[in-house]
C-alpha cells in the first residue's frame, strides 16, 4: 500500500467525517465563540506572539507569570537574611564576647514573617502561571477549534487526520506544560538572577566573578544543543507522524489486508516506520541530553569556584567569613532553579515544532460570509462555473478520486445549469466527470474559481458557510456516524428535535423494520461508525437525519449505490418522502435512478455535454443514452465457466 494511497483514504476518511459535520451543522444553531475575541489583536510576523501562538490575553498572562516567578524565586531568598543576620551576630560573639547574641523570640517572630511572605509569593506565582495558563490553554483549543470550523474542505484534504489529531492534542497539551511550567520559570528565573548577580557584583566583584563564569559557558552548550535538538525534532515529529497515520490506516483497512493476505507484510513496513522513529527520538535525546548534562555539572563547578576562591579572599583576609557564607548562599540559591531548568529544557528546544503547525492552521484563509441569507426561492444557479483543484485546495472527491494529480488540474470546465425548486435534477456522467465536486461547489465545501453559484440568487461565496447550510440536507454515499444510540445520530439532523419529531422521522425512512428487532430500540449504542448496522440500515439513518431536518435543498450523493435490491426499494421509499417540493440534486450512476429525474444533467470530462429530460437525452442517442444502452446490456450479463475439451480449446457453457 503505497503512500499515495495512504493519503487517498486519510483525506477521504476526513472528507466524510466533516461532509457529514457540516451537512448537519446548518441545522444546529449552537453557540459558537468569536475567533478574533479569542485570538485578541492579530500578532505582528516574528514577534513574540506569533513565535509562540500566543493569544494576546495569553501573552499578557505569560508576562505576569514571569513577574511573579521571579518574585517568587526572590522570597526563596529571604531567609538568607535570617541566616545571615544570624551568623553575623554569632562572628561578632564568638571574636568579641561583650558582644550578645540576638534575642530568640524576635529571630523567630521575623522568620515567621519571612515565611508568610514566601507563602503568600508561591501561591501567587502559582496563581499567576497555572490558573493564568491553564486559562490560555483553553483559549487556545477554543480558537483552533473555531478556525478548523470555518477552514474549507480544501484544508482538510490536504492535511492527514494524524497531523491535525497531533495539532490538536499534542501540540496543545505540549504548550500548556511548556507555558504552565517552563516558560515563565525561564523569564523569571533570568529576572531574578540578573539581579542578584548585579546585587553581587556590587558588594563584592570577584567573589560575584566566581559564581557567574559558569553562566556564559552554560548557555553556549544549550545553544549547541539547541541547534542539533531541533533538527533531530523536525525529522522525528515527521516520522511519528509517518506511524500515527500507519496504526489509523492498518485499523481502518484490517478487513482488507487480513482478506488480501497481505497484514504481515504491512506490519512488517509498520515495524520498520517505528523503528526508524525510535532510532531518531533517541538521536534526538541522547545527543542535546549529554551537552544539558555537561551544563549542570558546570552548576557544580562553579559551586566549587565560589568555595575555593572565597576561601582563599577569607584566608588573605580580604573578605570576612560572613560575606564568604552569604555568597555560598546565593550561589545554591542561584543554581537551584537554573538546574530545575536545565531539566525541562528539551522541551523548550521542541517549541518550534509544536507551534510551527498551530502557525499554519492559524495563517489558513477561513471561509467567511454573511451571517444572514434571504434567498429569493431555493433554485440552484450555475453560471460559467470553472474549478480546479490546486495545492491550496486539494480535494479528495469521493467520485473523483481517480485522478492521481490535483496540482492546478480543472476539473470543472465552464459548467452552467438550473437545478429548480420542486424538480429532481440528476447529475449523471463518467467517473471522474465531476458530478460530486458539483454537489460540493453547490453547498459552498469549495469555492469557485471562476463564475457564480447561487442559490436563490444569492452567491453562495457571500454567506457563511453554516448559515447557507441550514438549507441543505445532505445525504451521502459514505454514512457517518457516531458511538451513540440511533435516536442521538438521527437527531444530528436537529439538535432541539423532540423524542416524538426524531420518531417519526425515523418512521418515515422505514428505521422501524430493523430497530424493533434490537434489545434496546431506538436507545440501541450502533458502535463506532455503526458498526453493527449493514449498509442499508445506516443509509436509512442518514435519511431519517435529513427528514428531520427538513431542509429546502436536497443533495444525494449515490446514496443507494451499495445497496441491495431489497434495502434500495426501502431507501428509495424513504427518498420519496424527503423530496417531496424540494430542490433536489442527485447524483447517480444507476440509469434506473435518475429516470423519473425533471431534469438530467451530464457531465464528462468537466463540462456539461447534455443536459433536458430522461427522455429527450434518450432520444438524442448522446452520452447519456450510451450510458443507459450499456447498464441495459450489463443487466444481462452471466457468470461464465470454461470447460476443456478434448482436443484442448475451451468451450463456454454459460452464455
Amino acid at each position: 500500500m503505497n503512500a499515495t494511497t495512504a493519503r487517498s483514504r486519510q483525506a477521504s476518511a476526513i472528507d466524510r467525517t466533516i461532509d457529514a459535520a457540516i451537512a448537519a451543522a446548518g441545522a444546529n444553531d449552537c453557540a459558537t465563540v468569536d475567533y478574533q475575541q479569542l485570538i485578541g489583536k492579530p500578532a505582528k510576523p516574528g514577534s513574540f506572539r506569533d513565535r509562540f501562538a500566543l493569544t494576546e490575553t495569553g501573552a499578557h498572562a505569560l508576562v505576569y507569570g514571569s513577574l511573579a516567578c521571579a518574585i517568587g524565586n526572590f522570597s526563596l531568598m529571604l531567609p538568607m537574611a535570617v541566616i545571615w543576620f544570624a551568623i553575623a551576630r554569632y562572628v561578632q560573639h564568638v571574636s568579641n564576647p561583650a558582644i550578645a547574641l540576638p534575642a530568640f523570640w524576635p529571630i523567630v517572630g521575623v522568620s515567621i514573617l519571612i515565611l508568610a511572605v514566601m507563602f503568600a509569593a508561591q501561591w501567587w506565582q502559582y496563581s499567576a502561571t497555572y490558573n493564568q495558563i491553564y486559562g490560555e490553554s483553553a483559549r487556545t483549543r477554543l480558537a483552533l477549534a473555531e478556525k478548523l470550523r470555518t477552514l474549507p474542505m480544501s484544508f482538510f484534504s490536504r492535511r492527514s487526520t494524524a497531523d491535525l489529531t497531533c495539532a490538536v492534542l499534542t501540540d496543545c497539551a505540549n504548550l500548556e506544560q511548556l507555558f504552565s511550567h517552563v516558560m515563565p520559570e525561564l523569564f523569571g528565573t533570568t529576572i531574578s538572577t540578573c539581579v542578584v548577580l548585579i546585587a553581587l557584583f556590587v558588594y563584592d566583584w570577584r567573589l560575584a566573578l566566581a559564581v557567574a563564569w559558569v553562566l556564559p559557558i552554560a548557555i553556549v552548550l544549550l545553544l549547541i544543543s539547541r541547534n542539533v535538538q531541533q533538527t533531530s525534532a523536525r525529522e522525528f515529529n515527521e516520522r511519528r507522524l509517518a506511524v500515527a497515520a500507519g496504526i489509523q490506516e492498518s485499523l481502518e483497512c484490517a478487513a482488507q489486508l487480513r482478506a488480501s493476505g497481505q497484514t504481515e507484510r504491512y506490519l512488517a513496513g509498520l515495524d520498520a516506520k517505528i523503528d526508524a522513529a525510535e532510532r531518531t527520538q533517541v538521536h534526538s535525546e541522547l545527543v542535546p541530553g549529554v551537552i544539558v548534562s555537561g551544563a549542570q555539572i558546570l552548576l557544580t563547578v562553579g559551586k566549587a569556584s565560589v568555595i575555593l576562591v572565597g576561601a582563599q579572599l577569607v584566608a588573605r583576609g580580604q573578605v570576612d567569613f560572613t560575606t564568604y557564607m552569604v555568597f555560598l548562599l546565593c550561589a545554591a540559591m542561584i543554581y537551584a532553579p537554573i538546574a530545575v531548568l536545565f531539566e525541562s529544557i528539551a522541551e523548550l528546544m521542541n517549541i518550534d515544532t509544536h507551534t510551527a503547525r498551530l502557525r499554519e492552521i492559524h495563517a489558513e484563509r477561513a471561509q467567511t460570509g454573511a451571517e444572514v441569507c434571504t434567498p429569493a426561492g431555493y433554485d440552484i444557479t450555475f453560471d460559467h462555473v470553472t474549478f480546479s483543484y490546486r495545492d491550496d485546495a486539494a480535494g479528495n472527491d469521493t467520485a473523483d478520486n481517480n485522478h492521481a494529480s490535483r496540482d492546478a488540474q480543472r476539473v470543472l470546465d465552464d459548467v452552467s445549469f438550473t437545478a429548480r425548486q420542486g424538480e429532481i435534477t440528476a447529475l449523471v456522467g463518467p467517473s471522474g466527470g465531476g458530478k460530486s465536486t458539483v454537489s460540493k461547489l453547490a453547498a459552498r465545501f469549495w469555492d469557485a474559481d471562476h463564475g457564480v453559484v447561487r442559490v436563490g440568487g444569492v452567491d453562495v461565496s457571500s454567506v457563511a458557510p453554516e448559515v447557507l447550510l441550514r438549507d441543505y440536507a445532505i445525504v451521502f454515499q459514505d454514512v457517518v456516524l457516531f458511538n451513540d444510540t440511533i435516536t442521538e445520530n438521527i437527531r444530528l439532523g436537529r439538535r432541539d428535535a423532540s423524542d416524538e419529531e426524531v420518531l417519526a422521522a425515523a418512521r418515515a425512512a422505514n428505521c422501524d423494520d430493523f430497530v424493533t428487532h434490537m434489545a434496546h430500540g431506538y436507545d440501541t449504542i450502533i458502535g463506532e461508525n455503526g458498526a453493527t448496522l449493514s449498509g442499508g440500515e445506516r443509509q436509512r439513518i442518514s435519511i431519517a437525519r435529513a427528514l428531520l431536518k427538513d431542509a429546502p435543498i436536497v443533495l444525494l450523493d449515490e446514496a443507494t449505490a451499495s445497496l441491495d435490491v431489497e434495502n434500495e426499494t426501502r431507501v428509495q421509499s424513504a427518498l420519496s418522502r424527503l423530496l417531496r417540493g424540494k430542490t433536489v440534486l442527485v447524483i447517480a450512476h444507476r440509469m434506473r435512478t435518475v429516470m423519473n429525474a425533471n431534469k438530467i444533467v451530464v457531465l464528462d470530462h468537466g463540462r456539461v455535454v447534455e443536459q433536458g429530460t430522461p427522455s429527450a437525452l434518450l432520444a438524442s442517442n448522446g452520452l447519456f443514452a450510451h450510458m443507459a444502452q450499456l447498464q441495459t446490456d450489463a443487466q444481462s450479463w452471466t457468470l461464465r465457466t470454461a470447460h476443456k475439451i478434448s482436443d484442448g480449446v475451451s468451450t463456454d457453457n454459460n452464455k
